[in-house]
């Protein structure tokens, strides 16, 4: 299953070119990751994911230029790895029928009151392994000169 996000374009995104600048797409991805992660993933009482977490890589593929719109353009996210003490995401920034990035971001969950990272909990693994989509490639699979497989259903 894929967590979906609808991430709106501002003006100021766009640069001297008229499309997306590449830095904006990880605030895209950002965008995307913190409502999966601090928004969809603690539930009612839960306290998933609230100790903190780090950015340990990221992997962007850029696969065709994203024009200003007022429309939103979608972020699909999903889990491709779960470690002991880190995971890896995977995203498609698309439309309907096109796919304008693909890319990957490992994590690493952070106890920041001891200033170290920590293991992922038995709670954040099972939230985690709903969203695992091992079918579906990170940045590095398909082909960017076609966009790999837009428009493909995503379940809810």
């Amino acid at each position: 299953m894929r967590h979906v996000y609808s991430c709106p374009l501002r003006w100021s995104d766009m640069d001297a070119f008229g499309h997306v600048n590449n830095v904006v797409f990880l605030r895209y991805l950002e965008e995307a990751r913190v409502d999966f992660m601090f928004r969809l993933a603690p539930g009612e009482g839960s306290t998933s994911f609230t100790g903190g977490s780090v950015v340990a890589r990221h992997e962007i593929d850029y696969l065709r230029p994203l024009v200003h719109r007022h429309e939103p353009v979608t972020v699909e996210t999903w889990v491709t790895k779960i470690g002991a003490a880190s995971l890896t995401v995977a995203y498609e920034v698309k439309d309907r029928d096109q796919v304008y990035v693909r890319a990957s971001t490992m994590i690493v969950p952070y106890n920041l009151a001891e200033g170290r990272p920590r293991r992922i909990t038995a709670e954040e693994r099972a939230f985690l392994e709903a969203y695992t989509d091992d079918a579906a490639g990170g940045p590095d699979t398909g082909n960017p000169e076609d966009g790999g497989p837009a428009g493909e259903a995503v379940p809810a």
